[in-house]
């Protein structure tokens, strides 16, 4: 097999086990089953990703570019993410690796360790940052990050994994929008 092939073998992989991890949490997603809905083999699976964990583990990486929206005044903070946010749940709704994370989450330690990492490094510490560049004191900016952390990530398990259903994009964003920002203003 060509390295192209390979390349593209492992994508198509990755690619359905991300849509199966999202969908059904990892407990319920199996290498056959991964296996069978890319067409392959479960021992190129073993072969490619060590087994289930180094899938979960490959299928899982992901980043979430919340700097992007720190582009401009705070007083607009709260509209920017929630487009950033509204645009990653409906794009990526059933293939996105932070959904897999969070389904996971409460079944494997791991993943709880690995989703809370990921969110400190990618979400809180830059928002943090910035909220404190915005001239709030360090504790000030702290605390607003967090609840913003914690509100994003409530609504997120609340709609996403506990109910799956996130309505209409145009209402959620303006909530979201609305929400994030009395959080961001204090």
């Amino acid at each position: 097999m060509s390295s192209r092939n390979a390349a593209a073998t492992r994508q198509r992989i990755l690619e359905h086990a991300r849509r199966q991890f999202a969908r059904h949490g990892y407990a319920a997603t199996t290498v056959k089953g991964v296996a069978d809905a890319a067409g392959v083999s479960p021992n190129l699976i073993t072969r490619y990703f060590g087994g289930k964990d180094g899938l979960f583990l490959a299928a899982t990486r992901t980043e979430i570019p919340v700097v992007d929206s720190f582009d401009g005044d705070r007083s607009a903070l709260g509209s920017r993410l929630a487009a950033s946010i509204v645009q990653r749940w409906f794009a990526a709704a059933e293939e996105d690796p932070l959904l897999a994370l969070q389904r996971a989450s409460g079944e494997r330690p791991e993943a709880a360790e690995a989703l809370a990492a990921f969110l400190d490094t990618n979400s809180l510490e830059p928002l943090h940052r910035y909220l404190r560049g915005s001239g709030l004191d360090d504790a000030d900016a702290r605390d607003r990050a967090a609840a913003i952390d914690a509100f994003v990530l409530g609504v997120s398990t609340r709609l996403r994994v506990l109910r799956s259903e996130l309505g209409d994009p145009a209402e959620l964003q303006a909530w979201l929008s609305t929400t994030i920002q009395r959080l961001a203003d204090g």
